[in-house]
């Protein structure tokens, strides 16, 4: 039976049952909600709020490898420290940090790093990721969730919200954020990767509309109070290319040829890491 790590049961205070909104208490390897509604515990440590929905789709068993492996190489590090920057001037250091779209917690334990008492809740639909967000950080737990549902949490409990690279839900994130709390936006600019679209040209672009889509979603309940461009160059190597391109949509895109270690890819290839880091208040 999974036992309950401390980083999950810390956020027992803060869950509701999806079902029901009613508290969640832990009991038989699972979390229950007084209306009898039962969420089970995975053995690596995150809770499965999504049993029974059909979620929207996210990382398969290759992308969460290769997000692990790419992360794991630091080359989106200048981005993470930004990120944990911005969130660690935004609160105190026991603030509470939400993480939507979390993948495999690696920029949620980057925040957490920087705020010694904080603690982090992950959520993504992605059960492959999860198994690593569900470890990433001692103080980060985990849960299976649909960022176009609403959440399962309290209202007004997050000290920060980030969405990194991830799909937003504008309401939820300012219903579940504190009256003085931050919302941390990272999205990538029509120069990132841009590199990549010569060699391999079924990557997806990045929409010239997406800040102007971006602001139109969130004005109606956010401000912009900083934004940092996050830009530096990067020289890949072939294998790093793979693991990049194979974590993006872009691999639901792309001949698996494409992707193939013995692809037309030459050994290195320079390309422009460039993305958008803004806090934004609520309104």
């Amino acid at each position: 039976m999974p036992v309950l790590r401390p980083a999950l049961e810390s956020f027992l205070d803060l869950l509701r049952c999806p079902t029901c909104h009613a508290h969640l208490r832990p009991g038989g390897g699972a979390l229950r909600c007084p209306a009898g509604h039962t969420f089970d515990v995975a053995r690596h440590g995150y809770v499965s709020l999504l049993a029974g929905a059909r979620a929207t789709s996210g990382d398969d068993a290759a992308m969460a490898r290769a997000r692990d492996r790419f992360l794991s190489t630091g080359r989106y590090g200048p981005i993470r420290r930004a990120v944990a920057r911005m969130a660690a001037d935004a609160v105190t250091e026991r603030g509470t940090v939400v993480d939507v779209g979390c993948g495999t917690g690696y920029y949620l334990a980057g925040v957490l790093d920087q705020l010694p008492a904080g603690r982090g809740l992950g959520l993504d639909t992605s059960v492959r990721a999860l198994r690593s967000a569900g470890r990433a950080h001692v103080r980060a737990a985990a849960a299976s969730w649909d960022v176009f549902r609403p959440f399962p949490l309290a209202d007004g409990v997050a000290d920060v919200v980030l969405d990194v690279f991830a799909p937003r839900n504008p309401s939820e994130f300012h219903r579940v954020m504190r009256s003085n709390g931050r919302l941390i936006v990272v999205r990538p600019t029509p120069r990132h990767l841009a590199g990549l679209r010569g060699p391999l040209p079924a990557m997806v672009a990045i929409d010239p509309a997406k800040e102007e889509r971006l602001h139109q979603a969130l004005n109606p309940f956010f401000d912009a109070s900083a934004t940092e461009l996050v830009e530096y160059p990067a020289s890949l190597a072939r294998h790093e290319v793979l693991d990049l391109v194979g974590m993006t949509p872009s691999a639901r895109h792309m001949p698996s040829a494409d992707l193939d270690q013995d692809s037309h890819l030459p050994d290195r290839i320079s390309v422009s890491v460039s993305v958008l880091v803004t806090s934004y208040r609520p309104r």
